[in-house]
């Protein structure tokens, strides 16, 4: 038996941060309850105080303090009479929103339980305050406490806190109270774990895993191509509606052979009337079959001599009725949280009475040219030349589930993306062309670090692309930094854009696409290179060993771009991006 159950509180009015959920708010790739829960794996029975979340395992109780919002002490009372199962000596306590919390702290507080006579521990973080909303009780001492109060609802933590408790320095124990504090979190985790360069794989992950997710929104679902369901999506219908035919043939009561009726059973039309045994009706295939149908007979099966209908000697007995709700019945799940609305996912769910749902994104996105040498329309001067990336890239976005509202162009100043990345209404990515290098001209780097942007990607180890930037600003947008050289523009556009969607829209990561590439040794080098190819007779891909990066001549009669490996023999397993037409 454990020494400890665990209570994890996850509700509060959180209004330092707007009355987000922030217990559900993401740190380092886990939400700061996944991380609490972690913490306690190891305890007895857990309980959970909070809001009802469908996501958690069944093993895990879930109880809301009453009323909602109504306190610390209130929730540690509802999730300790929760714990009806367990009768551990101790009662680990933990808030859900300490995002370096782990198992080891949770050991911690127990071992020096273990050898104290005081009746709580409580952890001390790195600003020296005491947390008692880390700590482990005596069973009996906490359930003491609770009972010596008129009323739980509303009282500080003082108010149970016994007077000699045991305090211990923990690190890890600090929590969020504020977006600023989740940020210096997230930035801390980002950079322990980041190297300078990350590969596709790596950029991808911490993409998907650290990116903020967008706020959930309530959403019909025709009018939201690109979004992601925030929330399981349940049938309120059934499928079918109700006993319908499956063929065109003849609604028949019993084995047969049976007497043919004359009406008719038509799809929306008027219900025949009930089936006795041995009758039979002409039935048409999504039609209501009547009361007394045991199967519908196929007309192909079917023999026919004057008012009297019989099987087939040779024919199969077949049912050939789709009873109500065999597909899905209300209630049922019809797709995840984080499942993409497609084509099919609105028709699954108009099948089922699903017009609506909780959805994030879709990502919408304003796209920025850099360079006083370029120029999109007009005729060019001395030194100038023509945009030739600029105009394509809404497609190419609109491809990769992205809604671009608008472009524009920014000159080559000191300080000329202040405005852009602080003014961020109306949009949820930037994509922003050129300025990620080292060069006298190239800002967004240091424009970036002025408004305290989170670095998520600071560059590539990719050829062409290396001087890819991904950060995401204070104010909620992602910013895609894109080299300048048209060529590596595209080629990193379509190889990152998919997992920044992934993860503003809270979806996984898409299926990657893979294969042999047969003149791999000819095109690979000391870091992954991206090149384009097409399509080889006998299945995989033929790459282009040499491109010329500073236009899209070289994309032209190609059918997608591959991901070559360092050092890659021929033969190599690579994965292949299709070009969007």
């Amino acid at each position: 038996m454990s020494s400890a159950d665990a209570i994890v509180l996850a509700g509060g009015r959180a209004s330092r941060m707007g009355g987000v959920d922030k217990p559900a708010i993401v740190v380092g790739g886990r939400s700061m309850l996944e991380v609490a829960l972690d913490a306690v794996h190891g305890c007895g029975e857990i309980v959970v105080v909070g809001p009802h979340r469908p996501e958690l395992d069944a093993r895990i109780g879930q109880v809301r303090e009453v009323p909602p919002g109504s306190g610390p002490v209130a929730a540690i009372g509802s999730g300790l009479t929760a714990l009806t199962h367990g009768n551990a000596p101790w009662v680990v306590v933990l808030a859900a929103d300490m995002p370096f919390l782990t198992a080891v702290t949770v050991d911690e507080l127990l071992r020096r339980a273990a050898g104290s006579t005081a009746d709580a521990v409580f952890a001390i973080d790195e600003s020296g305050r005491p947390q008692y909303l880390v700590g482990a009780w005596r069973r009996t001492a906490l359930t003491l406490a609770l009972a010596r109060l008129e009323s739980a609802v509303n009282q500080p933590m003082k108010a149970i806190v016994p007077a000699d408790p045991v305090l211990v320095d923990l690190p890890g124990t600090g929590d969020c109270d504020t977006a600023d504090e989740v940020a210096r979190a997230r930035a801390r985790i980002a950079a322990e774990h980041a190297p300078t360069r990350l590969d596709l794989t790596q950029a991808r992950a911490v993409l998907a895993t650290a990116a903020t997710p967008l706020v959930a929104y309530e959403a019909a679902l025709a009018e939201v191509p690109g979004a992601a369901l925030a929330a399981p999506l349940v049938a309120v219908g059934a499928l079918p509606r109700f006993d319908v035919s499956a063929m065109d043939g003849y609604a028949v009561a019993g084995d047969g052979p049976w007497v043919l009726r004359r009406d008719i059973g038509f799809a929306g039309g008027a219900r025949p009337a009930g089936l006795l045994p041995g009758e039979a009706v002409r039935i048409a295939t999504g039609a209501h079959v009547p009361d007394g149908t045991t199967s519908v007979l196929r007309d192909e099966f079917a023999m026919i001599t004057g008012d009297r209908l019989a099987r087939r000697p040779d024919a199969p007995v077949r049912g050939d009725v789709r009873r109500r709700g065999e597909d899905q019945l209300p209630g049922d799940l019809v797709a995840h949280a984080g499942t993409r609305v497609s084509a099919a996912l609105r028709s699954a769910a108009a099948s089922v009475e699903v017009t609506s749902a909780l959805v994030r994104g879709p990502v919408r996105a304003r796209v920025v040219m850099t360079g006083d040498e370029i120029r999109a329309t007009g005729p060019l001067q001395t030194g100038q030349t023509r945009d030739s990336i600029g105009p394509v890239l809404p497609d190419l976005l609109g491809g990769l589930g992205v809604q671009v509202v608008d472009r524009v162009h920014l000159r080559d100043t000191a300080h000329s993306f202040d405005e852009m990345l602080t003014v961020t209404e109306g949009f949820d990515l930037l994509v922003v062309v050129g300025a990620t290098g080292g060069g006298a001209a190239d800002q967004l780097r240091t424009a970036l670090a002025r408004v305290d942007a989170r670095v998520l990607v600071p560059r590539l180890a990719l050829r062409p692309g290396g001087s890819t930037i991904v950060a995401e600003l204070p104010t909620g947008p992602t910013v895609l930094g894109l080299p300048g050289n048209p060529f590596a523009a595209v080629a990193v556009l379509l190889s990152l854009t998919p997992a920044v969607v992934a993860g503003r829209i809270g979806a996984p990561l898409p299926r990657t696409i893979v294969g042999p590439l047969h003149n791999a040794a000819a095109i690979a080098g000391p870091v992954q290179r991206i090149t384009p190819a097409r399509y080889a007779p006998e299945g995989g891909w033929l790459g282009e060993a040499k491109v010329r990066t500073a236009h899209l001549a070289g994309l032209i009669d190609y059918d997608g771009l591959v991901l070559v490996p360092p050092d890659a023999a021929d033969g190599a397993q690579v994965e292949f991006l299709p070009l969007p037409c």
